[in-house]
C-alpha cells in the first residue's frame, strides 16, 4: 500500500476523480450559473453579488483538488509522472491566484464604487479596472480549468497504463 493507503492505480483513479469533478463544477459556474445569474436576476449588481458568492467555493475547491491531485499522483506512475505533478499544482496556483489576489482587489473596487456600475459614468476609471480584474480573474479560472483538463488526460492514460 502507498502512503496515502490507496494502490497505485487507486490513487490516480482518485486523483482522476478530484479532477473531473472539480472541473465540472467550475464549469457549470461559468457556463451555466454566471450567465444565468446575469439574464435572470433583476440587476447586474445583485447577479454579480450571487456569483461573487460562488466563485470563493469554486476558488477554494480548485485549490484543495490542485493541490490534492498532485499528492495522488506524486511517485505513483512513471507515465507523464512530471506533468502530472506540474498540472494540478498550476491548477492550484491558478485558483489561488484568483481567490487572493484578484478576488480581494475586485471586493475592494466594488465598495469603493457602491451599489452599481452601471450608475458610474463609463469615463471613470474604476468601471475600467473592474473590467480589467474581471477579465484576469476570468483568465485565471480558464487557466486553471485548461490544466487541470489536461492533468485529467494524462492521469486517465497513466491509470490505464498501470492495470
Amino acid at each position: 500500500m502507498s502512503p496515502v493507503g490507496l494502490a497505485m492505480p487507486g490513487r490516480l483513479l482518485a486523483a482522476a476523480a478530484l479532477l473531473a469533478a472539480w472541473i465540472g463544477a467550475a464549469a457549470l459556474v461559468a457556463a451555466v450559473v454566471a450567465p444565468a445569474a446575469f439574464s435572470v436576476l433583476p440587476t447586474r449588481a445583485l447577479a454579480g453579488a450571487l456569483v461573487g458568492r460562488v466563485l470563493p467555493v469554486i476558488f477554494l475547491t480548485g485549490l484543495a483538488v490542485g493541490l490534492g491531485a498532485a499528492v495522488l499522483g506524486w511517485h505513483v506512475a512513471p507515465a507523464f509522472a512530471r506533468t502530472r505533478l506540474v498540472l494540478p499544482l498550476l491548477t492550484a496556483l491558478a485558483c489561488g491566484v484568483a481567490q487572493f489576489g484578484i478576488a480581494p482587489r475586485i471586493q475592494r473596487l466594488r465598495a469603493e464604487m457602491g451599489p452599481s456600475i452601471e450608475a458610474l459614468p463609463t469615463t471613470d476609471p474604476r468601471r475600467a479596472q473592474f473590467g480589467r480584474l474581471h477579465g484576469i480573474s476570468v483568465a485565471f479560472m480558464g487557466a486553471g480549468l485548461l490544466a487541470a483538463g489536461a492533468a485529467l488526460v494524462l492521469t486517465a492514460v497513466a491509470a490505464t497504463r498501470e492495470r
